[in-house]
């Protein structure tokens, strides 16, 4: 099977790609526009990470059969589009929840600490001669309650950390569930109870913008958010407004409405937030479980074999 993968890989990588049995990969840097499109009217399968698959894209591919994410999130893929071409679509659940997890759990400790100040003044010379308020703010995650947004698989990871921590652990979800990663609440009241909210939401057209200015106001004075799930869940010009006016002490973003993030982006000045490029699911392993399950999908198209984790 003839594989492209949209992403820019380094020599390690490429060299993860190479090792692969069964299929031959291209990879195509997601900025690079002239080399996909030689690349598209070749493909049989796209690896798909973050930058959008249009039904142009597929126009441009006459043997495109299957666009596989890496990850789990398909709304960047146009599925109606590649259900009308006969596309396969399919995702890899779970194999980047443990790098999800771990960044998640960093994030929270980083707003928490107030890390993104602290390393932006000692950089400047300032990190001794910081305002006696702002260690006021300083927090542990011990003995807070956490509200998680969802209940799939990263929430069930980090769940038994926090408590190990001290943490009193609440979620929530379309419906109590019988392995729970804590105690039910519903989101309204998860909000008001919680003094850490991480979001572990998709985005649909329910959930766009959950955490609005009125979720912001039903939460803690001083409460944290954390978002590691999708940009689109959160109100970006509500949440700046609530941390610039400290009716929320932190927050640690890892996703943006608009991806790669713009420059007058008001969260980028404010220093009580702790900021990455969406890379929560970016470590080594991730991409190891991700082609072992993605090169296996490409065996079984070829094979006329049921696919691993379809959606459409």
């Amino acid at each position: 099977m003839r594989v492209t993968f949209h992403y820019e890989a380094g020599p390690a990588l490429a060299a993860q790609l190479a090792a692969l049995e069964d299929v031959t990969v291209e990879t195509c840097a997601e900025a690079d526009e002239a080399r996909f499109a030689v690349l598209l009217p070749r493909t049989e399968v796209l690896w798909h990470v973050l930058k959008p698959v249009t039904s142009a894209h597929m126009d441009a591919a006459p043997s495109l059969k299957l666009i596989q994410k890496i990850g789990v999130g398909v709304n960047t893929i146009d599925v109606e589009a590649a259900k009308a071409r006969g596309i396969a679509v399919c995702n890899l659940p779970g194999t980047n929840s443990p790098a999800v997890a771990e960044m998640t759990l960093l994030l929270m400790l980083g707003a928490l600490r107030q890390a993104a100040r602290f390393d932006a003044a000692t950089r400047a010379g300032g990190g001794w001669a910081q305002p006696p308020a702002v260690q006021d703010g300083l927090r542990e995650l011990g003995g807070l309650a956490v509200g998680l947004v969802g209940a799939g698989a990263v929430p069930q990871a980090l769940a038994p950390v926090l408590r190990s921590l001290g943490c009193r652990v609440l979620y929530t979800a379309t419906a109590p569930k019988p392995d729970g990663p804590g105690e039910f609440r519903s989101l309204d009241a998860l909000l008001v109870e919680s003094d850490l909210v991480s979001l572990h939401a998709p985005l649909t057209p329910a959930t766009r913008h959950m955490i609005g200015a009125a979720a912001i106001a039903r939460m803690k004075p001083g409460a944290v958010l954390v978002n590691t799930a999708r940009g689109g869940l959160v109100d970006t010009a509500a949440l700046a407004a609530a941390l610039a006016s400290g009716r929320l002490s932190a927050a640690g973003i890892d996703v943006f409405e608009e991806e790669p993030v713009a420059s007058g982006n008001p969260l980028l000045s404010l220093p009580n937030v702790l900021l990455a490029p969406h890379i929560a699911w970016l470590t080594t392993g991730t991409f190891a479980r991700s082609f072992a399950l993605a090169a296996e999908n490409c065996r079984r198209l070829r094979d006329g074999a049921a696919l691993l984790h379809r959606v459409a």
